[in-house]
Order: C-alpha cells, then sequence, then structure tokens
C-alpha cells in the first residue's frame, strides 16, 4: 500500500457514511438552486418593470429564500439522525424497476415541445404535449387524444394570451384564434 492510498476501512466507512446520509445531495441540489435563484433576482434589471412598491423580485427572492432555509432544515434533520421514509402509501411495487420507456417518452416529449413551441406556436405545440404525455402515460384512445389534446391545448391558449394577459407564441394560427 503506498502513502496516499487510504486505508480500505477508512473508504468503506466513509462510503457507508455517505450512504446512511445520501438525503445531503438533496439538501447541495436546494442550495445550489436557491443560490442560482437568488442571483438571478438580485441581478434582474428592473428599470422597465417596477410598477409598485411589490417589484418582480419579490417572488424569485421568496422562493430562493425559502429554497436556501429548506435545504438548511433539511440538513440539520438528516446530519441529526432523520430519515427520508420509504415509499409505502402508493400503488406502486417497489420491487420491480423504473419504466424508462414512459420517462425517455416524456423527456422527448418535453424536449420536441420546448422546441416546436416557437416555429409552429403554443396551440399546435401544446396539442402534441397533451397528446403526447397522454400517450406516453399509456392511453391509447387514437381516436379521442388528438381531439381533447387540441381542445385542451386551444382553451389554455385562450386563458393565458386573451384572459390572462399572458402572451403566448399563436404560431400559424395567430390570425385565426
Amino acid at each position: 500500500m503506498t502513502a496516499a492510498e487510504p486505508p480500505a476501512k477508512e473508504t468503506t466507512g466513509r462510503r457507508a457514511w455517505l450512504r446512511e446520509h445520501s438525503e445531503l445531495g438533496v439538501c447541495a441540489l436546494l442550495l445550489a438552486l436557491g443560490a442560482v435563484v437568488l442571483t438571478d433576482a438580485l441581478t434582474m434589471d428592473l428599470a422597465l418593470t417596477q410598477r409598485g412598491p411589490v417589484g418582480p423580485r419579490t417572488a424569485p427572492v421568496a422562493v430562493g429564500c425559502g429554497l436556501l432555509l429548506i435545504a438548511v432544515l433539511l440538513a440539520v434533520d438528516v446530519l441529526r439522525g432523520g430519515r427520508g421514509e420509504a415509499e409505502g402509501g402508493e400503488d406502486v411495487d417497489l420491487s420491480e424497476p423504473a419504466d424508462w420507456r414512459t420517462v425517455l417518452l416524456l423527456a422527448g416529449v418535453f424536449l420536441a415541445t420546448a422546441a416546436l413551441i416557437d416555429p409552429v406556436g403554443f396551440p399546435v405545440a401544446g396539442a402534441f404535449l397533451f397528446w403526447g404525455a397522454a400517450y406516453a402515460l399509456g392511453s391509447r384512445a387514437v381516436d379521442r387524444d388528438p381531439l381533447i389534446a387540441a381542445v385542451l391545448s386551444v382553451v389554455t391558449y385562450a386563458v393565458f394570451d386573451r384572459l390572462l394577459g399572458v402572451p403566448l407564441p399563436g404560431g400559424p394560427l395567430m390570425g385565426v384564434l
């Protein structure tokens, strides 16, 4: 054994400790996410968007502070011996492996929607999103699903674009809707 290699017992003990405290990874992720949200919120340009005492920084700063607080509280709980409970209350067989086909189909649908939203507009991309998610999750009603997806997408577009004033890209259907 060379001087640079730690003893096998020390490495095994370190791995066991990390395995027992794996929730600290979630703490680190929450901490990093909170730092990113706060950094973005505090470096936001407010020249054109400030309209009153509660500006556009309020919600991101609150969310960022909340993420940091939750990360610290969770880390303290984990270091004091707190452990997350195993999934047991749902109708899920934990001995079965993950369904990677469904996960990959859903990820593909989300990425395709993100790529399609500018060129084809929200109504078409949203219909693809709703139909693709239904297909990935197991629905095979070929006659019904595209119709429901189209109606959901157009209603969502109308509510956000027309009623709430959130501009969404209409794409080629801009003149029709």
